[in-house]
């Protein structure tokens, strides 16, 4: 199994809303994604909940079988809709990929 990780920090304000409403929109967004990628096994996000102003603000765990897995995920068209909305609203982008 392949976990993939990725810790996002938001704009103050972008796309007409500020950090934490697109933090939340993301969240909402990623999770729905579960139900139309069927590589996912196991996807989970998480908004930074004590204010640290050197956190990350989400967090998003998704597991699949393998490498091949997640570059189907990486692809699917409505995974690139998720990040095209994130590339909007995040000043930082951190990934980190290991096999279980």
């Amino acid at each position: 199994m392949l976990r993939h990780i990725v810790m996002l920090k938001m704009a103050d304000e972008a796309e007409g809303a500020t950090g934490a409403e697109n933090a939340a929109e993301a969240k909402r967004r990623l999770e729905a994604l579960t139900a139309t990628i069927p590589e996912i096994q196991r996807l989970e996000v998480g908004i930074q909940a004590l204010d640290d102003p050197g956190a990350s603000d989400l967090a998003l765990t998704v597991d699949v079988a393998d490498e091949a897995a997640l570059k189907t995920y990486a692809v699917h068209p409505d995974h690139q809709e998720v990040v095209a909305f994130i590339k909007k609203v995040v000043t930082e982008r951190r990934v980190v990929d290991y096999f279980l």
